[in-house]
């Protein structure tokens, strides 16, 4: 009887134990899960609170990550030295397709707990993306300067870096205001953003990313009042809107070559006073951050003023 009683009692020791052990492992399992609604272009999703494992299927988002200092685990992109041209430096990631086809499989091996998409990219696949982890989809691509201004805060409010988010946007807008300063404020030339393609042109107007970053400064867009912030359009056009200063984004030989050869291209004000200017295309139409309004604002006044300091 009493080996039984002894039996008896050490089993509910035990057994008291593993349900302690299942609480604890439940609770920390709870404190690991906690989460937070974070509103975005698709709706509403509940991010966790510290998200570690997280991948970004647009340029703009991975420089809002590095500005919050974090390293996504997964990267969409087209080319070997996209991110190392982006961020100036290079980090260790996992390709994850293409921005324009991200690959869902890669994507679901890297067990993340946040995707971050692009609305004009990837809002058709959404509902597939939320099945592999939390996502978030936000406007980067086609959207104007403010769009991706927002897009910075809404990530940095899925991560949990509202602070430093505050104190990056402070320092961009001590930056663009020092550049406003070297604007001449009577010079009344229009400028042209242009992506010349081999088979077409595509303007970026007042309302793209770049159209409005330098409209804040001060700096009139000649493309004005269009359906869309970038816009296809031809060489007769363009004399019709007559930039007085063209930044050349990309400049294909084939299409250029062609339109050197027509008349109407020497009836552009920009080529009569020899303001064609070729630039950097990924730093003017494909990164989209923080860092990349900047530097296109410094190339932008240097090219505009080269005599100011």
């Amino acid at each position: 009887m009493l080996r039984k009683r002894m039996t008896g009692a050490l089993a509910l020791i035990v057994m008291s134990c593993l349900m302690l052990a299942a609480c604890a492992g439940q609770a920390k399992e709870e404190t690991t899960k906690k989460t937070h609604a974070v509103t975005h272009e698709a709706g509403t999703t509940n991010v966790p609170d510290n998200p570690k494992r997280i991948v970004a299927l647009e340029f703009s988002f991975v420089d809002a990550l590095d500005e919050l200092g974090i390293e996504p685990v997964g990267i969409a992109q087209e080319n070997k030295d996209d991110v190392s041209g982006l961020l100036g430096k290079k980090i260790s990631f996992t390709e994850v397709g293409t921005r324009q086809q991200p690959n869902l499989e890669v994507i679901s091996s890297l067990k993340p707990d946040l995707i971050i998409g692009d609305f004009n990219r990837h809002k058709g696949i959404y509902k597939q993306l939320q099945q592999i982890a939390p996502t978030i989809i936000l406007k980067s691509r086609n959207a104007t300067y403010q769009e991706n201004i927002a897009s910075f805060k809404s990530i940095a409010e899925a991560v949990g870096q509202t602070d430093q988010m505050e104190q990056r946007l402070k320092l961009h807008d001590k930056r663009l205001a020092v550049a406003k300063q070297k604007v001449d404020p009577d010079d009344q030339r229009k400028i042209m953003v242009g992506v010349f393609r081999s088979d077409s042109l595509t303007a970026h107007g007042e309302t793209s990313f770049d159209g409005e970053l330098l409209e804040k400064l001060g700096i009139d867009n000649a493309i004005t009042k269009t359906a869309e912030p970038t816009v296809t359009i031809t060489l007769e056009q363009i004399v019709k809107w007559d930039p007085d200063v063209i930044f050349m984004a990309e400049a294909d030989p084939k299409l250029l070559n062609e339109w050197k050869k027509n008349p109407l291209w020497n009836q552009i004000t920009a080529v009569k006073k020899g303001e064609v200017y070729e630039v950097n295309r990924d730093l003017w139409t494909r990164y989209r951050g923080l860092d990349a309004a900047e530097q296109i604002v410094d190339e932008a006044i240097q090219l505009l003023y080269p005599k100011k300091p």
